[in-house]
């Protein structure tokens, strides 16, 4: 047992990538999936869409390996968070579309219940507000808008999971609900310091706890697999949330130390250690990942809409045909016109926290044109990163790291990378590897099963690609920020 698999469900498409003992990827397969839009701020996915580009990518992977499936030591997971399955103990199909995290539907529920004052028991124990974002109000929705679905989940007949619990138990063949300490942190209902479900904030959100999994560490044994899905049964002794395992392959475990990984969305985290850091910014408080039974907490900043940016200009008004064409644009275009994009197609996030806000462009002219809207698109991601940047470094204080490390599909993009150092006004750092999600959770399967190294010497392996220097002057940095926080202010204010 040579090697390790590690499969990444995510917003848009299932990847899995075999690594060898030392983490260097061997081979991997990617599918992309349809995504569901049902009604203004819905987003859904067809759970098994989810299912099954996840086993097809992960038969792909070892294949193009050219390997036996005796030589797959054990498989690490890691998923798209806060999105909601619920499925029946029974057959294993679920009853309902999976309500995504960037679904804005249970936003008048949150807002009533922060009315009623409740966001601060919530932040208390979970570290998290009342957002629609999280999980706790889409599984209320589910229940309350699937016939019958709510007596059946006080029965014991249904099963609630994020990605990764669905994708346990289809694996595992039923045998295994379970997720980890990341994931279940994202849920609302699950407290941070004491390490369990909360009762109150189940009852809180009307959300039964006979549905909730069982939690365990982020490198625990989470089962092992059907021996039909790939040739022999394969433990599964990793798990976290698509960020964490971020933070981890990017080997930010000294305090201070921040990531931004930049997918559909972007995620900042930056790392507390063993101290849960209240925001005053409007951060969330967030666990990291928890090994051997002890929490390393972290500071995390959302912004719902990053690379998904792109994918609107591609596949939304259509003024691209691939990614790979807006570094292009963004250098044609004319810088002089000023042109700011809001993407708050889903809402806004951290800090502003406004899921009723919708996208805007402003500073629209006869001359602008693809160029012009590329390039506005690249810079919102800049411009978002920058307010969470100041946020992090206002809550953690002189102990933030000065340079942040970057992964992702959009760090590929030399264009946006120096656009955000410049903006920043920080050095950006890019590593060899920039797919440090996945490899994240190949590190703690593969720890887990002996064949990779502790958290230090795993550490040691970072190398770095490429350092962005800032080359903005501070004036000029300054203008463009403050051209975006109004444009953001109007949106809000429309």
């Amino acid at each position: 047992m040579t090697h390790i698999l590690a499969i990444d469900q995510g917003t848009t498409s299932s990847r899995a990538v075999v690594f060898d003992a030392s983490l260097a990827p061997v081979a991997q397969a990617q599918q992309e999936f349809p995504q569901s839009y049902p009604a203004p701020g819905r987003v859904e996915h067809d759970p098994e869409d989810l299912w099954a580009t996840s086993a097809a990518t992960a038969r792909a992977a070892i294949e193009r390996a050219g390997l036996a499936p005796g030589a797959i030591a054990a498989i690490g997971l890691t998923n798209q968070r806060e999105t909601v399955v619920i499925w029946d103990r029974g057959t294993g199909r679920a009853i309902h579309p999976a309500v995504v995290w960037q679904d804005r539907r249970t936003a008048a529920a949150c807002a009533h219940l922060r009315t009623e004052g409740h966001e601060g028991l919530v932040s208390a124990r979970t570290g998290l507000l009342l957002d629609p974002y999280f999980s706790a109000g889409k599984i209320a929705w589910i229940l309350d808008h699937v016939e019958g679905a709510r007596a059946r989940a006080e029965r014991g007949e249904l099963a609630f999971g994020t990605v990764d619990s669905f994708l346990i138990w289809r694996l595992t063949g039923g045998r295994v609900h379970a997720t980890d300490a990341t994931n279940a942190a994202r849920t609302s209902l699950y407290d941070i310091h004491r390490g369990e479900w909360d009762a109150e904030l189940c009852a809180l959100f009307r959300v039964p706890m006979g549905i909730l999994p069982q939690v365990r560490d982020c490198a625990a044994d989470f089962g092992r697999t059907r021996a039909d899905l790939f040739g022999r049964e394969i433990p599964i002794l990793g798990v976290a949330g698509d960020q964490q395992a971020a933070a981890i392959g990017q080997a930010c475990f000294t305090p201070g130390m921040i990531k931004a990984t930049y997918g559909t969305g972007c995620f900042a985290l930056l790392n507390t250690g063993e101290r849960a850091v209240a925001s005053n910014a409007r951060l969330l408080t967030t666990i990291a990942w928890r090994l051997d039974g002890r929490v390393s907490y972290a500071l995390e900043g959302s912004i719902f809409i990053a690379g998904a940016v792109v994918q609107w200009l591609r596949d939304g008004v259509q003024i691209i045909r691939s990614a790979g064409e807006t570094q292009g644009l963004a250098e044609a275009a004319d810088p002089e016109q000023g042109v700011v994009m809001v993407p708050a197609f889903t809402g806004l996030g951290a800090p502003h926290w406004r899921p009723e806000c919708r996208g805007a462009i402003f500073g629209l002219t006869r001359a602008t044109g693809p160029a012009e809207l590329a390039r506005a698109a690249l810079e919102s991601v800049g411009h978002q990163t920058r307010d969470l940047w100041q946020a992090m470094r206002a809550d953690w204080g002189a102990g933030a790291a000065t340079v942040l490390r970057v992964d992702g599909g959009m760090a590929a993009s030399d264009w946006t990378m120096q656009y955000l150092a410049d903006i920043l006004g920080a050095p950006v750092d890019r590593p060899r590897v920039t797919e440090t999600t996945v490899r994240g959770a190949a590190w703690l399967a593969g720890m887990r099963a002996g064949l990779c190294p502790g958290m230090e010497e795993f550490a040691q392996g970072w190398a770095l690609d490429r350092r962005f220097a800032p080359a903005m002057t501070p004036e000029e940095r300054a203008a463009r920020h403050d051209r975006w926080t109004r444009a953001v202010a109007a949106a809000m204010a429309f």
